[in-house]
Order: structure tokens, then sequence, then C-alpha cells
């Protein structure tokens, strides 16, 4: 289900033109039971089959990550393996995006402006060396995205490409994230049981003495 606004982003129209196209029916938007309009899949290809829809440059991404700085000479073997791929297949990439940081790490800035990208449906496909170079967990969800968004994941499943040591830091930050946690969590049992503590204190020294 697609709200008007998202809707005219995925099609490449405003919204008061999805609105006129409904008024003269030649895409009636779809009604829920408050009134709002919406729009599903079906109403999406029929959208962008119409001859009044302008042309998208939808842009044919590589993606290359590492996780450390000292891992940077395998962005330039993992563009090096996937040209040789695009090549193969005849693929045009438009642009190619290079990324040092963890594979844990969801607030990488060329990871977000990815996904920023598929999301407003700027993105026809994305090209990757292995899946745990775009996430190492959520890997599901990002392809439901594309999915819905009509991008495709092209991956070629080159293991050699996803260092051991890369695995090993991720179980490292792992660790270190579920560490902190109960280390917080001790903490705020501390600081509850004094203020326990002090609440009794306060309430014993309140109470009259017969």
């Amino acid at each position: 289900m697609y709200t008007p606004a998202t809707f005219a982003r995925q099609v490449g129209v405003s919204v008061k033109t999805l609105q006129k196209w409904d008024r003269i029916g030649v895409l009636p938007a779809k009604r829920t039971v408050t009134n709002r309009r919406y729009y599903t899949d079906e109403d999406l290809a029929v959208a962008l089959r119409h001859p009044h829809q302008p042309k998208r440059d939808r842009k044919t991404i590589g993606y290359c990550r590492v996780s450390s700085q000292a891992q940077k000479p395998d962005l330039a073997n993992q563009q090096k393996m996937l040209e040789q791929f695009c090549r193969q297949r005849q693929i045009t990439v438009d642009e190619w995006m290079m990324e040092i940081g963890g594979g844990l790490n969801f607030k990488r800035k060329q990871f977000l402006s990815l996904i920023d990208a598929i999301l407003a449906g700027n993105v026809e496909r994305v090209i990757l060396a292995h899946q745990d170079r775009l996430a190492r967990f959520g890997y599901p969800l990002l392809v439901h995205l594309c999915e819905i968004h009509h991008c495709e994941l092209l991956v070629l499943s080159v293991e050699e490409l996803s260092p051991e040591q890369e695995l090993v830091q991720d179980l490292l930050a792992i660790t270190h994230c579920f560490s902190s946690r109960l280390s917080g969590l001790r903490k705020y049992r501390k600081a509850l049981e004094k203020a326990l503590r002090d609440e009794n204190s306060a309430q014993d020294q309140n109470e009259p003495h017969t």
C-alpha cells in the first residue's frame, strides 16, 4: 500500500497529477474506510506504463565496503571483480559507492545514501561482491525493501572478498555492545537500589515515633 506522496515519488509525478488522474479516471485511487487515497503495486505497474509518465533515469550502483582502514586495499579488489562481472553481463555502472565501516553499523554515510536513493525509486539495481558488504545482519529486510521499490540486487557471492578478520571484528563489536549494556544495567540496578534505600530511609524518618 502506498500513500499518495510515496506513490508520487515512485511514479515521478506530483501529488496534484495523481489527483487529476483520479478525477478524470486515468488512474483511480483506492480509498480507505476513512476516505483516504492509497495505491497498490498493481497501480504502480499501470502508472509506470502511462504515456504521460516522464522517463526516469534510474541508476545502477556498485557498492563496495571494508570494515577498517587496514583493509582499504580490498576496496579496489572488490571494484575490480564487480567491473569484470558487469562487463560479462554488459551492465553499465552509473555510480560507485566505496565505504569504510563495520557491517553492523547502520549509520554509515554511503549506506544511508544508497538506502535513501532506493526508497526514492532512483536505483534500478545494486551490485555487491557479497551480501555482507551491504550489511552483516538484516540483509533479508534490505532485500524486501529493494523488492518493493523495484530495485534489483545482484550479488557475486565471492567469499574471499569477505575477510575473516572482519567477522572477528564484528563478533568483538557484538560482545562489546552487550557488555556495555550489561554494565549499564548493573549501574541502573545499583542506582535503583540506592533510590529505594533512600526512599525507605526517608519514610522511616517521617514516621511518628510511639
